[in-house]
């Protein structure tokens, strides 16, 4: 989960896994993978660095073929 907040200034969790697209309109919107949206107050490379510490937290990058890596081996 990552932590983020509503234009409201009110805070919420959200479940990185689901996220499908973080845009720009030129508030921050995220898109889930449900269709269901989130427009928060942080920037859209804030979002994007909040998700790639929750994955590197969750070590989902560890598998070698989620990284892309061709050859595990090497």
């Amino acid at each position: 989960m990552i932590e983020l907040t509503r234009l409201n200034g009110k805070p919420f969790s959200l479940n990185a896994l689901y996220i499908e697209s973080v845009e720009a309109f030129p508030d921050t919107t995220i898109t889930l993978t449900t269709g269901r949206k989130f427009i928060v107050l942080e920037s859209e490379e804030e979002v994007r660095n909040r998700v790639a510490l929750f994955y590197r937290s969750i070590q989902i990058l560890s598998n070698p073929h989620l990284r892309g890596d061709e050859n595990e081996e090497e």
